[in-house]
């Protein structure tokens, strides 16, 4: 066990857990359970809007899988995650004040209070529930996986106690906390990764005798590792540009970055977000995937690349500077971790116990119900988590996929156009679910594409068709 790298990690936790328990006194004061857990009460600053959606959005998959596939594949990965760049800048504009300004007026606490309002409907409120539960365990999945993977590597535990640390650890913090403690914590973990990223690159560079000679090595192991094409031909011009729907354009259907949205105190807090997150979200990318390829010279011969990040971090750093830089993934892990359990949990609570179950629920129940259904979706997706497959990426890539092809046409079309109804979002959402999970059990790329871009432009003409064939009965 590296006692040196593990205290820094301690440390870190430690002061997580701190803040955590400083958000939540101001919840037991608060005249407004719902808004204040699971939203914050709205009053998020540019800063920290900037940083809890580039920390939420950076997740698991991006700090430990990215360059774990980046160390499989190549540069040619480095520039299919470069799509990622726009992500803040996207859904900020694209919902932007708008979606703030109706959110407010509609009172909505999620995005599918959103839906909600503007739909009226029982059954697009019901199907958005439920496809952000199942969704959302995929991804949840792949973040315990991530921060158990990373411990085990750092400690030398074995895989089920990491993963039994890591989720004790997480599920305290957000229990007590809600999403003030989320947001807070992210301020502080979204700056761990941008410091975090940087130092590991360098010393990986270094390590590997600069970035010519590692270049040479790549070129001397497999010329494609140094195209854009991937280290077999498989990231083809088609697949890579259908990535700017998955992880570009389509990431304003995430829900746990649409609520986001949500959440600024101001325009000003926006706006400077926009211009934060997308610098942010940049530089993290770039520098993570980079890592990964840089180490392949330096750590040939690693089976499991989700382990790349932490091994890479140990080997070319001293114990104790591994320790403190490998807080940067942690931070990204806990930080789309809590923002998941809170998103699934909310579903439950709010979008289906209380509009459909219980309207009346007294306070004392609802905060009750919130916390212990946080604590139990947390201990099932621990058990989801016992048999990890060897790259997380692919599990929160296929909730992406599958979150993106439900909400991203009622969403933006709910705002932008009028004559949307329920019968055309519900239909959209049918038709995307459905097309996805089919296309991707069976035709994973459908035309060389990603298996979210078909039920994306069909669940259009379905929203579009639907709504307009149903004009008359809504009259």
């Amino acid at each position: 066990m590296n006692l040196q790298a593990i205290i820094p990690l301690f440390v870190f936790l430690v002061i997580i857990f701190a803040v955590g328990l400083w958000a939540g006194r101001s919840l037991k004061t608060s005249n407004s359970f719902l808004h204040d857990y699971f939203l914050g009460g709205r009053s998020l600053g540019g800063f920290v809007l900037a940083m809890t959606m580039t920390a939420t959005y950076g997740s698991a998959s991006s700090f430990i899988g990215g360059p774990g596939v980046a160390y499989n594949e190549g540069l040619g990965w480095v520039l299919l995650a470069m799509s990622q760049v726009a992500t803040g800048y996207f859904v900020l504009m694209i919902l932007g004040k708008k979606f703030a300004i109706v959110t407010r007026r509609y009172k909505a606490v999620t995005m599918v209070d959103f839906l909600k309002e503007r739909y009226k409907s029982k059954w697009v409120v019901l199907f958005s529930a439920i496809s952000i539960i199942v969704f959302l365990f995929s991804a949840m999945a792949a973040q315990w996986i991530g921060g158990a993977r990373l411990i085990e590597s750092l400690t030398g535990l074995s895989y089920t106690t990491a993963l039994f640390i890591f989720a004790l650890s997480v599920l305290i913090y957000v229990t007590i906390g809600g999403f003030r403690a989320v947001a807070l914590t992210d301020a502080i973990q979204g700056s761990v990764m941008f410091i975090g990223t940087l130092v590991l690159l360098i010393a990986t560079i270094i390590a590997g005798g600069g970035i010519s000679e590692i270049m040479a090595d790549l070129t001397a192991e497999n010329p494609n590792l140094i195209t854009p094409y991937g280290a077999d031909g498989s990231l083809t011009p088609a697949y890579v540009s259908s990535f700017w729907i998955l992880v570009g354009v389509g990431v304003v259907a995430l829900p746990q970055i649409a609520v986001r949205a949500m959440s600024y105190k101001d325009s000003r807090s926006m706006h400077r977000a926009l211009i934060i997150g997308t610098i942010v979200v940049g530089f993290i990318m770039l520098n993570m995937h980079l890592i990964g390829v840089f180490a392949r010279p330096i750590l040939p011969g690693i089976e499991v690349g989700d382990k790349v990040m932490p091994l890479i971090a140990l080997e070319v750093m001293p114990p104790w500077l591994a320790g403190i830089v490998l807080t940067a993934p942690m931070a990204a892990i806990m930080s789309s971790v809590d923002s998941l359990l809170l998103l699934v949990s909310s579903s439950i609570v709010k979008d289906v116990y209380l509009n459909y179950i219980q309207p009346k629920a007294s306070y004392t129940r609802v905060k009750r119900l919130s916390i212990g259904i946080t604590a139990i979706l947390g201990i099932i997706v621990f058990l989801m988590s016992l048999n990890p497959p060897d790259l997380i990426i692919w599990l929160n890539l296929f909730a992406f996929g599958g979150l993106e092809a439900a909400f991203i046409w009622p969403i933006i079309m709910g705002l932008y156009w009028s004559k949307g109804n329920k019968y055309g979002a519900f239909a959209s959402m049918i038709v995307g679910v459905g097309l996805y999970v089919l296309s991707d059990t069976f035709f994973p790329q459908p035309f060389g594409l990603h298996s979210v871009v078909l039920p994306v432009v069909v669940s259009f003409v379905a929203y579009v068709l639907v709504s307009l064939g149903t004009q008359k009965r809504m009259a």
